[in-house]
Order: structure tokens, then C-alpha cells, then sequence
């Protein structure tokens, strides 16, 4: 009976996460045009179910009668979720329903719902009811409006929590504050970032490939969608009443990879490995004008350290300016521009030796940690510092001649 009844479900879609265009073959297979896809990414839900599709109904068809459809992605749950939601379908012609067995979380469940979705609107609401419904048609309106995404936020006029603990709101907060310190350009973009009832324009994020990490699609969203004009509706976060919470400390973990893949998604890979590889040269230069300046001329250990250290750093800022940033620093000519640009880098390289200087003394004296491992970590860390100050200062697009 079971397998007989999975058999009429949606086909779960594979492959990348992308969503696509409407299509004609999408267009035809309704004969109604669907303004709102809603997704509810399910797991051992059962309870709350049959209560949240018959208030959802009964809120959109007095605003969008038969133009909207509901989609059930359920995670297999232990509950037969997906398959209470099946037999609400006969009822309810709207209500669509898939059941992943391979796949796992929220925010993946999301997207594989957008991919056989009809609407040009698509949204997500939590199936526990937490999410109060009338929101809905809120989000909706300012979509109607021109917004690209409509968020539902617990952080403007109207929003709020309801009774969460202290430790609960701490770690809310806390989250956002990491996101704003890491993706400062995307989680600033919103208030409540880490929401998880919103609508987005099929457009907005249309032929982009999505990599969803745990729980928190919206910074997804948000950082590779085509996102210009976002609206904010205040909405107050609900206790559940049925079923069991999701929250554990994996999601935070979780949270915290998604933010670190998508900071360093953006990080010019490339021209990174070109600058370690510069680098290299620059040890080899060093090592070569110490040796000569000690053994074949007798110059005191500083005085050799110091030039050599010099030659380094002019050895490359040559090999960087003509290939690491030879595509940059071919528009800006002139000696001028060339020495200021040797002047910074060599400004930014004196302070990554401080920085190395106390890395190794913060690892080695503090923490213990072995002196060779910490100075392994510190030139790492320099290694990044240099280069991405350099490229935002050094090296930047903005002083071409027109």
C-alpha cells in the first residue's frame, strides 16, 4: 500500500540545485496560471499537518483562489508525514506532495521543492506552525509590489519572539552578529536573516546553481540570487504546539560552514594560488641575498636580514604586479602609480611580519602549542592577510585612466 501510494508522488528532481525559468511544458501542465508556489519542507510533522493545509486554504483562496499550490517535501519521516499529507490531496487539489529518501534538511528540501514548482512567486513557511499564516498575504502584497524578496522578520515594527529564553535570544542574536561579521554585504541586506518564511521572485534566482547548507536558506538566497529590492514584513515567532523542536547545536554548526563557504565562494581563487606561488620565489630570494650578504661580503646579521628581507618583498611586487595582478596594474602605468603600489604592498608586508610575530608568540605562549605548528599557523594567516589587503588597497580597481 505504501509503495503503491509513493508511487504518485512528485518525482523527486536530482542533480544541481537550480531552479529554472517557467517553462513552456510547466505552463501547459496547468490550465490555471499559478501566481504562488508555497513550500513546506516537513519532518515528523504528522500532528500539525492536516491543521496547517486547511488554515493555509482557507487564507489563500479568499485572495488567490486556484493560483497558488502547496508543496509537501518531506524528508521520509519515521511518522509517515508524506503520507498524511497524500491522503489530505484527494481534498485539496492544490496540495502537492514529495518524499525524499536520499536527500536530507531544510534547505535543500526547499530548493528540490522550488524545482517543481509552477508559480512565479516562490516561498517557504515551517510546517509547525510557528509562522503566523495571515503573514503570508503580507509577503505577498509587497511581492506584488516589485520585491524581488519579501521577509517575514522578527526584527521590525510588529515582529517579535514569544517566550523564548534568555540563552535562546543570546544565541539568536549571536548568530546574526557572526553572520554580519563574516557576510557583512549579504546578512546586512536583512534584518532577520536567519528567518526561514519569505518569498523570492522565480526570476531572482532563476539558472543560478544554489549550494544550501543546514537550516538557513535566506543567506543563500540572498548572496547568489539577483536580489535588488527586498521588503520586510514584521511578524511575532510562535510557540509549537505540536510535534517536536529541530533546534540542536548542529544547526549552529551548520550555520557557521554555510556562512564560511559562501565568504570564500567569493575569494578570487586563482589569483590566490598565483600570489602563494609568488611568495615562494620571494623565500628563495631572501634566503639567497642573506646567504651572499653574510658569508661573501661579512655584513652583520641584521643588516643582512634586513636587505634580504627587502629583496624579498621587491622581488614580489614585481612577479605580483606583472602576473598575480598583471590584468589590474596593465590599466594603471606609470612609474608613479608603480611606486605608490610598491610602497603600500610594502607597508602591508611590514605589518604581516608584526602579525606573525604575535601569532607565534599568542600560539606558543598562551596556548602551548608547538612553536613550529604555530608558526605554520601564522604564516597561513599572514599569507591571507597580505593577500586580500593588498588586493582591496594595493592593488585596486580604481585609480584606471579614462
Amino acid at each position: 500500500m505504501i509503495t503503491s501510494q509513493k508511487n504518485s508522488l512528485i518525482r523527486v528532481p536530482t542533480g544541481l540545485l537550480n531552479v529554472s525559468a517557467i517553462t513552456e511544458n510547466a505552463r501547459k501542465s496547468s490550465t490555471i496560471e499559478i501566481k504562488l508556489s508555497l513550500v513546506i519542507p516537513t519532518y515528523k510533522e504528522s500532528q500539525n499537518i492536516p491543521t496547517l493545509i486547511q488554515r493555509l486554504t482557507q487564507l489563500l483562496d479568499t485572495q488567490i483562489p486556484h493560483a497558488y499550490e502547496l508543496i509537501i517535501v518531506d524528508d521520509n519521516s519515521p511518522d509517515l508525514t508524506w503520507e498524511v499529507a497524500q491522503n489530505m490531496a484527494r481534498e485539496y487539489p492544490q496540495l502537492r506532495v514529495m518524499c525524499r529518501e536520499k536527500e536530507r534538511g531544510l534547505s535543500t528540501a526547499v530548493v528540490r521543492g522550488w524545482q517543481v514548482a509552477k508559480g512565479e512567486i516562490l516561498g517557504v513557511i515551517d510546517a509547525d506552525l510557528q509562522h503566523p499564516l495571515e503573514t503570508l498575504l503580507k509577503l505577498l502584497a509587497e511581492m506584488e509590489k516589485g520585491a524581488d524578496l519579501a521577509v517575514a522578520s522578527r526584527h521590525v515594527e510588529e515582529g517579535g519572539v514569544s517566550d523564548w529564553s534568555i540563552v535562546r535570544r543570546f544565541l539568536s542574536r549571536g548568530a546574526q552578529l557572526l553572520g554580519l561579521v563574516i557576510l557583512p554585504g549579504v546578512v546586512g541586506r536583512v534584518s532577520d536573516p536567519m528567518s526561514g518564511y519569505f518569498m523570492v521572485h522565480r526570476s531572482a534566482i532563476a539558472g543560478q546553481t544554489l549550494s544550501p547548507v543546514g537550516y538557513k536558506i535566506l543567506i543563500e538566497v540572498l548572496c547568489r540570487g539577483n536580489i535588488r529590492l527586498v521588503a520586510e514584513v514584521g511578524y511575532v515567532f510562535q510557540e509549537r504546539l505540536g510535534g517536536e523542536s529541530k533546534v540542536t547545536w548542529k544547526q549552529y554548526i551548520e550555520y557557521l560552514q554555510h556562512l564560511l563557504t559562501l565568504r570564500f565562494a567569493k575569494w578570487p581563487i586563482g589569483r590566490f594560488i598565483r600570489f602563494v606561488i609568488v611568495g615562494f620565489s620571494g623565500v628563495s630570494v631572501d634566503i639567497a641575498i642573506f646567504y651572499l650578504l653574510r658569508e661573501a661580503m661579512g655584513l652583520g646579521l641584521t643588516g643582512s636580514a634586513m636587505f634580504s628581507a627587502e629583496a624579498g618583498i621587491i622581488n614580489n611586487f614585481l612577479w605580483n604586479d606583472l602576473w598575480t595582478f598583471g590584468d589590474i596594474s596593465s590599466s594603471q602605468g606609470g612609474w608613479q602609480k608603480r611606486f605608490k603600489r610598491l610602497l603600500k604592498f610594502n607597508l602591508i608586508c611590514l605589518t604581516g611580519l608584526i602579525f606573525n610575530l604575535l601569532i607565534v608568540n599568542l600560539l606558543f605562549n598562551l596556548f602551548g602549542i608547538n612553536e613550529y605548528l604555530a608558526k605554520l599557523i601564522a604564516i597561513a594567516t599572514v599569507t591571507l592577510w597580505n593577500f586580500w589587503v593588498n588586493m582591496k588597497l594595493s592593488w585596486r580597481v580604481t585609480q584606471v585612466d579614462k
